[in-house]
């Protein structure tokens, strides 16, 4: 597998399957025969930000895996402007993205685990929506489902590699935890910042308009 997302034929494979889900993003609105164009415009900022955030790596672990500038954030600040639905998708894109920029795969099931759905994962984040803070709750939500993600496929997938002294689940789960901690405590902080947090929510209610 790892040959054909490689190859050119993979790669056009999978920016098909992208254009797909930003297709699927455009519909499904109020009105269902139309395509909201500004959800579409706001997806594709988002999924674009995301994976070129996910190319600035502050810290790199030796087994994959990295604490990036904010990279996660975009995906939930889709779904917390846009909604659950669309939040998913614009994720299941930038974990598509990733595939082709660098991809690693060594099973289908951990292909998923570790692209589009861990990172679609993320777009959870719409499920607080509209809630108090809730742009730092959905954050939190989408980050801890791409750690489950990222905790089953090293148990599943990875576990051979685990150190002396741990099993397959407590390295998987304290690796893991160090780089999406350290960036998702580092991406919290920034968003309980006054003129960050009220300019989503500023955005939220002029979309919700």
């Amino acid at each position: 597998m790892q040959e054909f997302f490689d190859s050119t034929t993979g790669k056009v494979v999978v920016m098909a399957v992208i254009v797909v889900f930003l297709m699927l993003i455009a519909i499904g609105g109020k009105d269902k025969k139309k395509t909201d164009v500004r959800a579409l415009t706001i997806s594709a900022l988002m999924i674009a930000l995301a994976t070129v955030l996910g190319e600035i790596k502050v810290f790199s672990m030796p087994q994959g895996g990295s604490v990036t500038l904010f990279s996660i954030l975009p995906i939930a600040v889709c779904g917390y402007l846009l909604g659950t639905r669309r939040g998913v998708m614009a994720g299941f894109c930038v974990g598509l993205l990733n595939l082709i920029f660098g991809p690693y795969v060594i099973h289908p099931v951990q292909l998923l685990m570790d692209y589009p759905i861990a990172f679609g994962a993320v777009g959870l984040a719409g499920l607080t929506r509209n809630s108090k803070n809730g742009l730092v709750k959905g954050y939190l939500i989408g980050l801890l489902c791409r750690y489950i993600c990222a905790v089953l496929s090293g148990v599943i997938f990875f576990g051979e590699y685990a150190p002396e002294g741990f099993n397959a689940w407590t390295w998987s789960l304290w690796y893991n935890l160090t780089y999406l901690a350290a960036e998702g405590a580092i991406t919290v902080l920034v968003l309980f910042i006054p003129a960050v947090k009220n300019m989503f929510q500023n955005l939220r209610s002029q979309l919700a308009s």
